[in-house]
């Protein structure tokens, strides 16, 4: 509701949102057309927006694409150790979404693992052997029914299907094959982490490539699957203000949906099939407690064959996207 929204932002700033969602490399002028306001207008706002941290675009990559692991870990510590254990874990470049939950005395974060040997250093060897660390349960994410290029905007957001058409890139066609990256890979790929929007004179400065070679080389890059644009986004600007996560487990011949169904709920911002002691993992985002209880009650309590639920708030974010704690 309008009321849940918090002061700091209005419908264009929620507006201009839903459009970077849409395609985050949109130029002001065209989202200013579709939004009915001048394209100055659009400009000063995403630039008051992203000064104050509240909208970040950036280029995301998607690791499976380059025979990556991705793991959905739960470290217990003593409270007094977990936020310095989340800190230390966020400073590391191949974690994401370090959060504090249930209570204070588990942490959760995506992590990435090049290869199975790298799985191996990191949950045989590493953590388990870190200070205050009590224990550790790792979920290999099999199969992601809802994340990555698929952001929680796309559902909170009140454009209409006009403009959203308007706004929507072509689509691009799959390349199949592996993907190989280079050095100018590399540096293309961490300029757009840190900005989606770059442009291709800077792109092309930074990777040493003409800017006809860089625009070239993200679109192989999004064929193969690799790259994705994304945002980071206040949500309290939607009115969001808790989050928890679940571990369901869900009867194998159900999983697929159950999974399916999770991904089309308006308050599920990432759903994944894993391994580990629950097979089903999502991420809620709700206005308040009194919400949460009312999804659990009805459209989680609809799913088919759920044999085990567990809810875990989540108390404070660490970190989000993977290039940023």
């Amino acid at each position: 509701m309008e009321s849940d929204y918090d002061n700091d932002y209005d419908e264009l700033d929620r507006r201009l949102v839903h459009a970077l969602q849409i395609d985050g490399r949109a130029p002001f002028s065209t989202i200013a057309e579709v939004l009915g306001v001048s394209d100055r207008t659009i400009a000063r706002r995403y630039a008051r927006l992203r000064s104050a941290g509240a909208v970040r675009v950036l280029g995301g990559v998607d690791p499976t694409a380059l025979g990556a692991i991705l793991w959905l870990l739960r470290v217990r510590c003593a409270p007094a150790a977990s936020l310095p254990v989340a800190e230390a874990l966020a400073r590391r470049p191949d974690t994401s979404w370090v959060s504090l939950s249930s209570g204070g005395t588990e942490i959760t974060c995506a992590v990435r693992t090049e290869n199975e040997a790298d799985s191996e250093e990191l949950l045989l060897a590493k953590l388990p052997r870190t200070p205050r660390v009590e224990g550790v349960t790792a979920h290999s994410v099999l199969h992601a029914f809802y994340g990555g290029p698929d952001n929680l905007v796309g559902k909170l957001g009140s454009l209409d299907a006009e403009a959203i058409e308007r706004l929507r890139p072509p689509a691009v066609p799959p390349r199949p094959g592996p993907v190989r990256l280079d050095d100018g890979d590399r540096k293309l790929l961490a300029l757009l982490a840190t900005e989606g929007r770059a442009g291709f004179e800077q792109l092309a400065t930074t990777t040493g490539w003409s800017p006809t070679t860089v625009r070239r080389r993200m679109t192989e890059l999004r064929e193969h699957g690799l790259l994705y644009l994304d945002i980071d986004v206040d949500w309290r600007m939607f009115g969001v203000h808790a989050r928890t996560l679940l571990w369901l487990s869900v009867a194998p011949a159900h999983l697929e949906e159950a999974g399916r169904a999770l991904a089309g709920h308006p308050e599920i911002a990432f759903a994944a099939a894993t391994t580990g002691p629950t097979n089903l993992h999502a991420s809620v985002v709700c206005t308040d407690q009194r919400e949460l209880y009312r999804y659990l009650t009805t459209r989680i309590a609809a799913l088919p064959a759920i044999t085990h639920l567990e809810t875990a708030p989540v108390i404070k974010t660490v970190k989000q996207a993977a290039n940023r704690a």
